[in-house]
């Protein structure tokens, strides 16, 4: 014997996702400046970069690499 079970799907929209933004400037193959990795760090393992009123952190890692977090 097989059992029904009756299921509501409620939708509603995520209030705390911003809606996604695409880039309109074509991405180039080189970028217009580059600025070594010494001269934005100076000695420190992490700087801040304000971008439209929000603050992201750039990390050297101990492998080397870079990882931008917000």
């Amino acid at each position: 014997m097989q059992r029904s079970i009756e299921v509501e799907v409620v939708r509603r929209p995520l209030r705390h996702m911003a809606p996604t933004q695409r880039a309109t400037v074509p991405i180039s193959s080189t970028p217009s400046r580059t600025i070594p990795s010494d001269t934005l760090f100076r000695g420190t393992h992490e700087i801040g970069i304000e971008h439209h009123g929000a603050l992201y952190r750039l990390k050297i890692t101990r492998q080397g690499k870079l990882i931008l977090n917000k």
